[in-house]
Parts: structure tokens; sequence; C-alpha cells
């Protein structure tokens, strides 16, 4: 999402994935949200944006919420298959990747990802990926 809504080199080729994909729909998890806000902070305090981009890009994911995607809630039981999925030492999953891929088994959903070690994992406990 973030390469989607700010500068960064791949961020024609994520918008025109994105835009195609998002046309009929898709989920996303409020664990989404808090990532996002927390990669722009990241970007502002190194100088890869300033206040008025971060202000922008917060609200295009704001928007794109809103007009194309629904949002999944995290729950309880999330956690808990996050950590069974974690427990699997082997697949080198973070707390918040596991947590990702527990909101998309759960959903039945397939889960989109720029990050090849997430969507190798993802099959392995029975989640569809697309590495974008």
């Amino acid at each position: 999402m973030v390469s989607s809504l700010t500068r960064e080199p791949d961020s024609p080729r994520i918008q025109v994935w994105l835009e195609r994909e998002t046309a009929d729909g898709g989920l996303i998890s409020w664990l989404v949200e808090t990532e996002f806000s927390a990669a722009l902070s990241v970007k502002l305090r190194r100088g890869d944006i300033d206040r008025a981009g971060r202000t922008a890009a917060r609200q295009g994911f704001v928007d794109l919420i809103a007009v194309a995607l629904a949002s999944v809630p995290v729950e309880r039981h999330h956690y808990q298959l996050a950590a069974n999925f974690a427990d699997r030492h082997s697949l080198g999953l973070r707390a918040a990747d596991a947590l990702h891929l527990a909101i998309a088994y759960d959903n039945g959903a397939t889960l989109c990802t720029l990050d090849r070690r997430l969507s190798e994992a993802g099959p392995e406990v029975g989640v569809d990926t697309i590495l974008v």
C-alpha cells in the first residue's frame, strides 16, 4: 500500500496493479492501517516524505479503503492462529506477517505482498499468495 501512495521505484507498477486488482473490491485488515501509518512515519523521519506528503498518502489510503476495499477486523482468534504459524520457525515469520496470514486464512483471502518470504510462507500454512 505504501508503494502505491508514495514515490518509490516500484510505485508506477504497483499503482497499475492495485487499480486492476481492486476494480471489483477486495479485503484489507485493520492491521494494514496501523502498518501503513507506521511506514509513513518512518518515511517522514528519514526525510523521504514531508508532512504534506504524509498527509496526502494517509488520505489516499483512507479514500482507497472507502471506495474499493472492505475492512476486516483483527480478532483474538487471529492472534492465536498467528502464534501457531509463527511456531513454524522454518518459515521465518515476523509477528505481523504471521498475523496477516492468519487473517487471510480465516477469511479465505489471497494475500498480496511485496515480501518474498511472506509470499513463500503463505502456501505452507494454507494461504494463497501473490507476490506483487
